[in-house]
């Protein structure tokens, strides 16, 4: 596993393959950092789907409403909701969306942004300055790229557990 340096700032998400380490960049985009934090802390994406997986793309996941596995998540509905918090401001900055780096996923508003990300699986430079980038993959990247592809995957991967890291003992 990678060295954590801020435990604070850093994810530890779950998958079946093992642990993905993601460092937070509070520092480029503190409103979308503070809403994972806070959603992780509340549990609640524990257990959700990654519901739209695109080979050379990405990996989307964080749908906290339709996306539950335990709950029995909604693959017809799964992508179109988020928590119950208000929606995010864009954070954009130029920071580029290189290969394992998390992005806000948000509709066609710029200001959509709630509780849904994606994890770049290669350079996706068009999406530069259009979606907030607020953290990046140092450890466990090699689980990210497991996981199931589709659009929605028909056996959908999902978020064991997803925690900040200065929770963890």
């Amino acid at each position: 596993m990678a060295q954590i340096n801020d435990p604070e700032n850093t994810i530890l998400m779950e998958l079946k393959d093992g642990t993905v380490v993601i460092e937070l960049l509070p520092d480029v985009a503190p409103h979308h950092t503070n809403r994972m934090k806070e959603l992780a802390r509340a549990g609640a994406y524990d257990n959700v789907v990654f519901h739209r997986v695109i080979d050379g793309f990405m990996a989307q996941t964080g749908d906290v409403r339709h996306g539950n596995a335990e709950n029995g998540f909604n693959l017809g509905r799964a992508g179109t909701g988020g928590s119950d918090m208000p929606d995010l401001p864009a954070e954009f900055s130029g920071i580029p969306h290189d290969r394992g780096t998390l992005g806000a996923a948000r509709s066609q508003n710029p200001n959509s942004a709630n509780s849904q990300f994606f994890i770049n699986f290669k350079d996706n430079h068009f999406l530069n300055r259009q979606y907030t980038v607020y953290g990046r993959v140092i450890s466990g990247m090699e689980h990210v790229d497991k996981i199931t592809r589709g659009e929605p995957p028909a056996q959908p991967d999902r978020m064991i557990s997803v925690k900040v890291a200065a929770d963890v003992q």
